[in-house]
């Protein structure tokens, strides 16, 4: 009995520490709803006297806000695509494929996960001024396109193939791109999906490097556009929290679509590798 209410004692725990994370973001919810003013009365109101769609009409007809998530839809499923196939590529090669220095390359890279990613940021944005990206769309998915923690993820699962699977279907005459797209691909597909996700919503709430390299607003993603209406709108509140509810609503809606998957991916990924 003792036990059993220890349990329920943490659960009620639990519960309550889940529902103050929640507090915030239905309070942004509702407020995106609220009349102009209301979300900035004392006492603060929880929920709008009259709901109002005005502030989301605001956003996608004077405010261009359709066009900020056009941009951001496509920056981040270009980099999500991508990067799965660049990281599936790199991974599986540093698993099962056998060339000289593969260890110690692979250490090299694995070095570069202690370097904080600002200290890249200035090289990197010479490179791309270099190469006439500075201001594209392009630019901003070109540093999402691999990544050391998405090589890692993807080696580390795939390392639980069986080589006598690979080898297999090279006596049956199979090329290691076939061997890679018909065998490999189908058992990495729940750590990618889990890559998929991490890197989709990396890429669409990023913005520091969409701010560093895009100058022209027709090209903002939403974030940045999200902090220039926060500088013009500072009093309007109620468009402010609904610029958020624009922004967070795709990832928010993909996460809860998906988690199966990406708990999935996590728990094999931690026991597999």
């Amino acid at each position: 009995m003792k036990r059993v209410f220890g349990l329920v004692g943490w659960n009620a725990l639990l519960l309550a520490g889940a529902m103050l994370k929640l507090v915030p973001l239905l309070w942004m919810v509702s407020a995106s709803f609220m009349p102009t003013g209301e979300a900035n009365t004392f006492p603060p109101r929880f929920l709008p006297s009259t709901p109002t769609w005005e502030h989301y009409t605001t956003l996608f007809t004077h405010l261009s806000v359709l066009r900020n998530f056009r941009n951001s839809a496509i920056v981040a499923v270009s980099a999500t695509l991508l990067s799965i196939l660049i990281n599936a590529l790199a991974g599986y090669a540093f698993a099962k494929l056998r060339f000289g220095g593969r260890e110690r390359v692979f250490g090299i890279l694995l070095t570069a996960l202690i370097i904080p990613a600002q200290v890249g940021m200035l090289p990197l944005f010479l490179l791309l001024k270099q190469l006439g990206l500075v201001n594209t769309l392009a630019g901003v998915v070109a540093p999402g396109l691999a990544s050391v923690f998405g090589i890692f993820l993807v080696r580390q699962y795939a390392l639980s193939i069986p080589d006598d699977l690979l080898d297999a279907a090279r006596l049956d005459g199979a090329g290691e791109w076939r061997i890679f797209v018909s065998v490999v691909l189908p058992l990495l597909r729940p750590i990618l999906v889990t890559l998929a996700l991490f890197t989709f919503l990396a890429t669409w709430n990023d913005f520091m490097w969409p701010l560093i390299v895009l100058s022209d607003d027709a090209r903002y993603t939403l974030p940045v556009a999200l902090a220039n209406l926060s500088g013009e709108h500072v009093l309007d509140t109620e468009l402010m929290m609904a610029g958020a509810v624009v922004t967070v609503a795709p990832v928010l809606a993909l996460f809860l679509a998906l988690q199966r998957y990406y708990l999935q991916g996590v728990m094999l990924g931690s026991v597999k590798g």
